[in-house]
């Protein structure tokens, strides 16, 4: 049988990086992935392709930082693969660079709604049919900016380190009802939003510029958080919550002198 043996789990960012990664990772392990994103044209890809592998998939187009959107969302995927067994919360946004002096007030809004407050709309839709069911697993998409300040990125670091705190509170809450919650770190992560850092240099000197801030010598692949995602949804995770694990090449961890 099947890891994930039918499984529905819904994953928010799910149409490129960590959430695709990950939505394909498990579809390939037996769950049913529902995904949702803005983009109706990369949902439509993700999911041809996960269907392409054999997998079991469906899509809603919403932005996270519209709650009536997102709960809407959250209905059509209930809707198709019933009760959600497993969340990841992974949508983002990194704002924009700029001094908290000059920061955009809106953005700093909208930043905060997208990075932390649809992660507690999701849960607080999805927590009620787990809590029925006895079980169920949350992932939440923390960053190196929930461990550390990050000059002149104010809304993405405050949102990053409010989301970690806000999945340790649900995971106390949780726990008695065997209904796990952890927080991932992505690193330096070759996603779209990270390689788009700098638009006008070539894929390969972005890598090897990051990858010298990393002391493996390299930035991650989305695969390789991917890994960590679906374990920690998955029952081989099943005395892991409240956790806070980084992907990161040991930046967090280490101290390398330069």
């Amino acid at each position: 049988m099947s890891e994930f043996a039918n499984r529905h789990v819904l994953i928010t960012g799910g149409s490129s990086g960590i959430g695709l990664a990950t939505a394909r990772l498990l579809a390939r392990r037996g769950a049913r992935v529902f995904l949702i994103a803005r983009s109706a044209a990369r949902l439509a890809a993700a999911t041809e392709a996960i269907a392409h592998d054999g997998g079991t998939t469906g899509y809603a187009v919403a932005d996270v930082a519209d709650r009536r959107a997102l709960l809407a969302a959250i209905d059509k995927a209930e809707g198709a693969f019933g009760a959600v067994a497993g969340l990841f919360a992974n949508a983002g946004s990194g704002g924009r660079f700029a001094p908290l002096t000059e920061y955009d007030d809106e953005l700093f809004d909208t930043v905060l709604r997208t990075n932390l407050t649809s992660v507690y709309w999701a849960m607080k839709r999805v927590l009620p049919a787990m809590l029925g069911a006895g079980s169920g697993s949350i992932v939440v998409t923390g960053s190196l900016a929930s461990a550390r300040g990050m000059p002149n990125n104010v809304a993405y670091v405050a949102s990053k380190h409010a989301v970690m705190g806000l999945a340790h509170a649900v995971a106390a809450e949780a726990a008695p009802h065997n209904i796990r919650v952890n927080c991932v770190l992505p690193g330096l992560i070759e996603t779209p939003m990270l390689m788009k850092l700098d638009p006008s240099a070539p894929l390969e000197a972005i890598r090897a510029r990051l990858g010298t801030n990393v002391p493996q010598g390299r930035i991650g692949t989305a695969d390789e958080l991917a890994e960590l995602v679906c374990f920690l949804l998955s029952d081989r995770a099943s005395h892991i919550t409240a956790q806070t694990i980084a992907v990161d090449g040991g930046i967090l961890g280490t101290l390398t002198p330069r």
